[in-house]
């Protein structure tokens, strides 16, 4: 079975729906080096619609470009992409896959010979489905030192409760934390 890691930026009051205001001040070289890492050895994307939406409207054009990250924006086109949505929209770049139906989706993709990680970036709601259906091995969190007070958090009201538990973390120059878990226990009381 692939490992199922999800990548997020999120603010200190919970926003995973990042702002670039918010967001690239604190972006520097050691955050790409740790956002680098993160799609190490990756086999499969998993994306939501929203997410895709925006990789698509950039990555392509950065490869062609050739700029800096021309690299890092081929590595994307390269790799698979299972793009959760339910629309029938041309989804317009190489490597990809529309899957309707998410959880029996990533189930099988899990299972496939030669898949040994699957990243999420991004994709809040793909996340939430995720870890309520106990999928996801690996929650990383970059927790920007702000409040972003506005916009959709990544863990929603509701049961049951999701303990975790750090592998490791990291403090970035800028303030940025970042932070691995794994799903946990609650401590025994």
């Amino acid at each position: 079975m692939a490992t199922i890691v999800s990548t997020l930026f999120i603010s200190l009051d919970g926003v995973a729906e990042v702002d670039p205001a918010w967001h690239f001040p604190y972006f520097d070289e050691r955050m790409g080096e740790a956002v680098g890492e993160d799609y190490e050895d990756v086999d499969v994307l998993l994306l939501g619609r929203v997410t895709y939406d925006s990789f698509v409207g950039a990555w392509p054009e950065r490869e062609t470009a050739g700029g800096d990250d021309a690299e890092f924006a081929t590595q994307l086109g390269e790799t698979r992409k299972l793009v959760a949505t339910r629309g029938d929209q041309d989804l317009g770049w190489r490597n990809v896959e529309r899957v309707p139906d998410l959880l029996p989706a990533v189930a099988a993709v899990s299972a496939e010979p030669g898949v040994s990680k699957i990243l999420v970036a991004g994709s809040i709601s793909v996340v939430r489905q995720l870890m309520a259906a106990g999928l996801l091995d690996e929650l990383r969190l970059f927790v920007h030192p702000v409040a972003a007070r506005h916009g959709e958090r990544l863990f929603d009201e509701g049961e049951p409760i999701y303990p975790l538990r750090l592998l490791r973390s990291e403090a970035l120059p800028t303030g940025v934390l970042r932070l691995v878990y794994a799903r946990g226990e609650l401590p025994a009381t």
